[in-house]
């Protein structure tokens, strides 16, 4: 069955077949060079897209799914589109899908684990060939339902405990670690961490932050670490709300390593609306390193998780998925974080209080 191709300006949509005689070319070359198989010399292939450019040529998707057997598409599901951290690794994912003639359909679950479930559905009617999901599940059933389906599908950020599944992330408990002992090196002592939903990535971030305070021999008061529902669609808000607490301890912290970067802004505007300075009262690091935390009122010291290599990775371990053929076991990979100093920590140095 040929592959129909459509252009505008034409009476009739074009086809293959008339392609291939207005080259005077057999179907199977046309359609081979539109697969880019090997067997076509780099003279043909550059005639026939030389033309398809000159005739402004379109794939019909459905005939291509029908031949196929796939859809070429990539379905991608995150809790929220307002943090940037999931824009910057949909970019990535994007360009490395782009470049094997994947396209990418976005959706967010609002961090909501039921709509997360219908979305995925959703997805899986349109016939999407993988799944990338940055999950807000508490249970791993929607992913062992995927598995008995044979249905491919990549986490991305959040994992699960017991699941073995394919992820792209990065170490969030080195995040935590990183970004504590920056400000314990930055003179703080009375450091408050301000956390995110009971997702993996809150998990091992407040770990790694007990480490490193553990490891410098500094108590941490259970006073001084906020847990909060939201932690991404609502971010600042929480870190807003949970510093103005925090404020009102004695002491109160003089350092706050928080979730991430949209939950550092509302700390650091609770601070500045106290009355006090960032970073000489409070120093405030993040994770995520937004694009305009350099912009800030005080630059946003932060954690730099690589989100658009998160994503690059991530299309590559998709795209593996779908031509590897036989099935392999799960891979992990974690990326390195990476501490960018700016403003919000670069205190005068003080002497350890006792």
């Amino acid at each position: 069955m040929g592959i129909e191709w459509e252009t505008r300006g034409y009476d009739m949509p074009a086809r293959l077949k008339d392609i291939a005689q207005d080259l005077n070319l057999s179907v199977v070359t046309i359609s081979k060079v539109l697969r880019d198989h090997p067997d076509i010399s780099q003279q043909t292939r550059e005639r026939v897209l030389k033309r398809m450019k000159e005739l402004n040529y379109r794939p019909n998707l459905a005939a291509r799914a029908l031949v196929t057997g796939r859809s070429y598409i990539a379905g991608l599901v995150v809790p929220d589109l307002v943090h940037p951290f999931f824009g910057q690794v949909a970019k990535g994912l994007s360009n490395g899908l782009r470049k094997k003639g994947y396209s990418l359909v976005l959706s967010s679950s609002e961090d909501d684990p039921e709509l997360e479930r219908q979305e995925i559905e959703q997805l899986l009617a349109r016939r999407v060939d993988v799944l990338i999901v940055a999950s807000t599940q508490s249970s791993v059933e929607t992913f062992h339902r995927l598995q008995e389906q044979k249905i491919p599908y990549v986490l991305i950020d959040r994992k699960f405990d017991g699941l073995a599944a394919n992820f792209v992330g990065v170490d969030d408990a080195a995040v935590g670690e990183l970004a504590t002992a920056h400000l314990i090196d930055a003179g703080c002592r009375r450091i408050a961490h301000i956390g995110g939903p009971n997702v993996s990535t809150a998990l091992g971030r407040v770990a790694g932050f007990r480490r490193a305070l553990h490891a410098r021999g500094i108590a941490v008061p259970p006073e001084y670490i906020e847990m909060r529902e939201h932690g991404d669609d609502a971010g600042d808000a929480s870190g807003y709300t949970a510093m103005q607490r925090l404020l009102t301890l004695n002491p109160p912290p003089d350092g706050v390593f928080c979730y991430n970067d949209p939950t550092a802004m509302g700390a650091m505007k609770a601070v500045l609306e106290a009355g006090l300075r960032v970073p000489e009262d409070v120093a405030i690091a993040g994770c995520g390193n937004v694009a305009y935390a350099d912009f800030l009122r005080v630059p946003l010291t932060s954690v730099d998780q690589q989100s658009g290599a998160i994503g690059e990775r991530t299309a590559r371990m998709a795209l593996a998925l779908l031509e590897g053929g036989a099935p392999s076991r799960p891979k992990t990979v974690l990326l390195e974080p990476k501490l960018v100093v700016r403003a919000s920590t670069l205190r005068p140095r003080l002497k350890p209080r006792k």
